[in-house]
């Protein structure tokens, strides 16, 4: 079978190609990813030694292809763009340069021991779809500015110790169908653009709220009828009737007092009437 001159020149062309791939140098690491792998890693407690791989040799080129080198990782075109941390006893606090893994994706620090307050450098993950931070020891109020994040998803920081009110800006995330900040120590009103969505937004449950003593609004029931006690109730019921029976007692006692000083003005007219004239 002949060959022709057209089938020829493809072939050559295709053999150039593929020596050029093979002479090409590697692609180098992104240097974000490795600080924010590097600083994440120092930012961790890691009693049980789960992350035993992660080294500071490693963090130079995390990435080889699609695969990754470090536990928990999970790599894409050379990037990191998901790290699932959970359940591996983590104390410390989440370093702020996580912000440097510009490619992330999905972010899961769940059931460890972390402590401290969440990183506001998170609003810089721009292409974060899922963030779950629950059952730690964060502390300190929800970052507003998670809000720029618009890929969000899913935030879950259920079970943990944050206070303050929940950020508004958090309801103009259109693509938010899974928020849960129940059992924390949150305050304030339940922000009308998350209780209450309308339109295609999905709707969010009071299960998503609960177990905040000082939290109300819809879905949850209104301010009043939120951490009152029954004790509370009933003291309050007997101060107001005790405080009523002081007010009456005092002025019945002022009523008396006022025809009693009456009867004695009215006998000591009388006197000089009933004394003989000399």
């Amino acid at each position: 079978m002949r060959t022709t001159h057209r089938e020829m020149r493809i072939s050559k062309s295709l053999l150039l190609f593929m020596l050029i791939c093979a002479f090409l140098p590697p692609s180098s690491p992104d240097p974000k990813d490795e600080s924010c792998l590097t600083h994440l890693f120092q930012s961790f407690d890691d009693p049980n030694k789960n992350l035993r791989n992660w080294s500071i040799p490693t963090f130079s080129n995390p990435c080889s292809d699609f695969n990754s080198n470090l536990a928990g990782a999970t790599c894409n075109n050379g990037r990191v763009y998901k790290l699932s941390l959970q359940n591996l006893g983590l104390r410390g606090t989440i370093s702020p340069y996580i912000s440097n893994c510009t490619n992330l994706q999905s972010l899961d620090l769940s059931n460890n021991s972390l402590a401290g307050p969440i990183p506001v450098e998170l609003q810089y993950l721009v292409n974060l779809a899922v963030l779950n931070l629950s059952s730690n020891h964060l502390s300190a109020a929800i970052p507003p500015s998670l809000a720029m994040c618009n890929y969000l998803n899913v935030i879950d920081l259920h079970e943990n110790d944050l206070t303050g009110t929940i950020p508004p800006q958090l309801g103009s995330l259109a693509r938010l169908s899974v928020f849960d900040v129940s059992n924390n120590k949150l305050s304030g009103p339940i922000p009308a653009s998350l209780g209450n969505r309308t339109g295609n937004l999905p709707r969010l449950n009071a299960s998503s709220f609960s177990g905040n003593k000082d939290l109300y609004g819809y879905p949850l029931g209104p301010m009043n009828s939120k951490g009152l006690s029954v004790v509370v109730i009933v003291g309050i019921g007997l101060g107001s009737g005790l405080l009523s029976l002081v007010l009456s007692f005092t002025v019945v006692c002022i009523w008396l007092r006022s025809v009693e000083q009456k009867r004695a003005d009215e006998q000591e007219a009388k006197i000089p009437q009933l004394m003989p004239d000399y």
